[in-house]
């Protein structure tokens, strides 16, 4: 069967953890994604869950919090100067 390159674009952190999860399964970053290819192609389906992380409360209280800055802009405090806001929040 005749071999093709491809070339995959990721963050150099994501890269280096993903080697390193290869190295220690005893495979290379290539056939990491021949099987994954392999195994889409037969199922003809992404062969795992791909799913939307849901935020925790704190984090969907902060977007609820936002929400309501953008809607009223006279809610919470705002800042024009970083070292004013720094100020505030550690003084």
């Amino acid at each position: 069967m005749a071999q093709t390159n491809i070339n995959i674009r990721m963050d150099a952190e994501l890269k280096r953890q993903f080697e390193e999860f290869c190295a220690d399964v005893g495979m290379s970053m290539t056939t990491a994604f021949t099987v994954f290819a392999k195994k889409t192609v037969r199922e003809n389906r992404i062969p795992f869950s791909v799913d939307r992380e849901i935020p925790n409360e704190e984090t969907r209280e902060a977007i609820e919090e936002t929400q309501r800055m953008i809607a009223d802009p006279s809610y919470g405090r705002s800042y024009t100067d970083v070292d004013e806001m720094m100020r505030e929040l550690l003084g």
